[in-house]
C-alpha cells in the first residue's frame, strides 16, 4: 500500500536483496536502449515497485539467460532481464528484448530448469515476433478496486497512491503462447536444461492460483490480469499436457543422450535465499487480520475472520463467504471540509444523512457513516491521520446490529505506532532451510510464518505433493522473518 506520492535452525547464511528505483536497475543503464525505450521501461518497473537488486540473484539469472541465448534460434539477439520487486507471479517480454521476472515468480520457482522455463517462454515471443505484434496493444490501464468498485464515485480515490495505473499487456492469443511453449523447451532443452521444468512450473502456478483464489473472498480475490502471469499464461490441463509432450520430444532425442538435463535445485535456493517475500517494507505488512506501515506509522487490525490482501493502491479484505469485505486507502480532504460533510458529498452512494457522526479514534478526528446499496450495505470512516484522510470502508451483504459493531471495533484499532515498535516488523523473506533428522513436511510447515493453509502453502512452495516424503540434507523453502 503505497500512500504517498512523493526470512530458524538450519537456515543458511542470510543475503539481503534491496530494492532500488527503476534508474538505476541495470537494464535502464544498458546504452542500447533508445530514449522512448527507456521511458517505457522505467514507467514499467515503477509500476512494479522498482527493480529488485541482488548480485547472486543477479549472475545466476544472467548466466541462465546466456546459455539460453546461445541454444536459442536467434543466438545474435541480445536480452536485458531485470527483476521486478512486486510479489505478482509474473514474467513478459518487449519486443527489444527486454525481459521481466518478478520476485514472486522467483519464489515459485524451485530449480534452473523450471527458471530457464520462464525465460526461454519470454524469449520465444521475441524470437518468434510475437512481443511485436503485441507492442500495439500495450496500454495504460486504470486499476478498477475489487471492493466497492460498484458504488464508489470518486476522481480522487487513491490519490496518494504512488501509482494508480499499471502496465497492461494484452494476452497472446492461445496459438501464440503454445508456439513459444514449444520454442521455450525447445531451447531450455539444447540448452542443457530439465525439458520438463516448463510442466511442473505450469502446475505449480496453478496450485497457487487455487489457493489464492480462495484466500480472499473466492473469486473476488482474482489479480488484475496486468499483475497475474496466469491471466496471459494460463495454466490448463491441455497447456501441462502439450508441454509434458515437448518435453518427452526433447528427452528421447540425441540431445538428451549428451545430456540429462540439469535442475540444480540447490544452486537455485542458494540464490533465493533470504530474497523477500510478500510484501515490499515501503508498502506495510499484512500479518494475520493485521495491517502494519512501519513507513507511515500506523495500524489497524481487521474484525475476526477476515483476511487480508496489501495492494499499492489500498488494503483490501474479505471473509471467506465473501459476504462481507473492506477497504482501507488515503484522499486528500481539504481543510476547509469536515470529515463529516467529506462522507456525505457524494462519492459513494446512498449516504443515510441521519447516520453521519463526528468522533475521535486513538486521538484522531474522525467521522463516520452508514449508506446503503441495493446489494450492499457500507459502515464507512474517514480518520485523519497527519495531512492525509484515511477511508476505511466495512462492506456487507446484510449488515447486521452485531456486523456494525465488530466493524466499529474494528475502526477503533487504527493508530498510531512507534518508531520503536515500527523497527520491529520486518519484512518476510523466502528461507532455505535444510531437512534434519525426524523433519517432515507438517514440522517445516508448522514454521512458516503466513496467514492460513501453511501445509498446503509450504507444499506449492517447494513443488511437492501431499505424499513427498522429505529427504535429510534436502534443501526446502519456508517463509519467516
Amino acid at each position: 500500500m503505497s500512500l504517498l506520492l512523493s526470512g530458524c535452525a538450519g537456515v543458511d547464511a542470510e543475503r539481503l536483496g534491496t530494492p532500488v528505483g527503476p534508474a538505476t536497475a541495470s537494464a535502464s543503464d544498458d546504452a542500447s536502449m533508445t530514449p522512448a525505450q527507456r521511458r517505457e521501461h522505467e514507467r514499467l518497473v515503477a509500476s512494479y515497485g522498482g527493480a529488485y537488486e541482488d548480485p547472486e540473484l543477479k549472475a545466476l539469472i544472467q548466466q541462465v539467460v546466456e546459455r539460453l541465448v546461445a541454444a536459442s534460434e536467434r543466438p545474435d539477439l541480445k536480452y536485458r532481464v531485470t527483476v521486478l520487486n512486486s510479489p505478482a507471479i509474473n514474467a513478459f517480454a518487449m519486443p527489444d528484448g527486454s525481459l521481466y521476472v518478478t520476485r514472486g515468480l522467483l519464489a515459485l520457482a524451485n530449480d534452473t530448469s523450471e527458471l530457464s522455463s520462464v525465460l526461454s517462454h519470454e524469449m520465444a515471443h521475441v524470437i518468434a515476433r510475437h512481443a511485436s505484434i503485441r507492442e500495439d496493444q500495450v496500454k495504460q490501464a486504470v486499476l478498477v478496486s475489487r471492493v466497492i468498485s460498484d458504488v464508489v464515485n470518486d476522481p480522487d480515490m487513491g490519490a496518494l497512491a504512488m501509482q494508480k495505473s499499471r502496465m497492461s499487456l494484452a494476452s497472446f492469443s492461445r496459438g501464440q503462447e503454445l508456439e513459444a511453449d514449444a520454442i521455450g523447451v525447445g531451447i531450455s532443452a539444447r540448452a542443457g536444461f530439465d525439458p520438463y521444468g516448463a510442466s511442473r512450473f505450469l502446475t505449480d502456478m496453478g496450485r497457487q492460483a487455487e489457493i489464492k483464489s480462495v484466500g480472499i473472498g473466492g473469486a473476488a480475490a482474482q489479480t488484475t490480469p496486468d499483475m497475474d502471469f496466469l491471466s496471459s499464461h494460463p495454466a490448463t490441463p491441455e497447456r501441462i499436457s502439450i508441454a509434458i509432450a515437448n518435453a518427452r520430444e526433447y528427452a528421447s532425442s540425441p540431445v538428451a543422450a549428451t545430456n540429462a538435463g540439469e535442475r540444480d535445485r540447490n544452486a537455485y535456493l542458494s540464490a533465493i535465499n533470504g530474497m523477500v517475500y510478500g510484501d515490499d517494507p515501503k508498502e506495510g505488512f499484512v500479518r494475520g487480520r493485521k495491517f502494519f506501515h512501519p513507513k507511515l506509522g500506523f495500524t489497524f487490525v481487521a474484525p475476526e475472520g477476515f483476511t487480508l490482501e496489501n495492494t499499492s493502491q489500498a488494503v483490501l479484505g474479505a471473509t471467506p463467504s465473501g459476504t462481507e469485505a473492506l477497504r482501507l486507502d488515503a484522499v486528500r480532504v481539504t481543510g476547509d471540509q469536515s470529515l463529516g460533510q467529506y462522507l456525505s458529498s457524494g462519492w459513494i452512494d446512498g449516504v443515510e444523512i441521519n447516520s453521519v457522526e463526528t468522533l475521535t479514534v486513538n486521538g484522531f478526528t474522525a467521522a463516520t457513516a452508514v449508506a446503503r446499496g441495493e446489494q450492499w450495505s457500507f459502515r464507512m470512516f474517514a480518520i485523519r491521520f497527519g495531512s492525509d484522510v484515511y477511508r476505511l470502508i466495512f462492506a456487507a451483504r446484510n449488515l447486521t446490529p452485531d456486523l456494525d459493531r465488530q466493524f466499529r471495533a474494528a475502526a477503533e484499532t487504527f493508530r498510531r505506532v512507534s518508531s520503536d515498535e515500527a523497527e520491529t516488523v520486518k519484512p518476510l523473506r523466502l528461507r532455505i532451510v535444510t531437512v534434519g533428522l525426524g523433519d517432515t513436511p507438517e514440522k517445516l510447515a508448522a514454521k512458516m510464518q503466513v496467514p492460513d493453509r501453511p501445509m498446503e502453502r509450504f507444499l506449492i512452495l517447494n513443488g511437492f505433493d501431499k505424499d513427498t516424503k522429505l529427504r535429510y540434507g534436502e534443501k526446502v523453502k519456508i517463509i519467516a522473518e
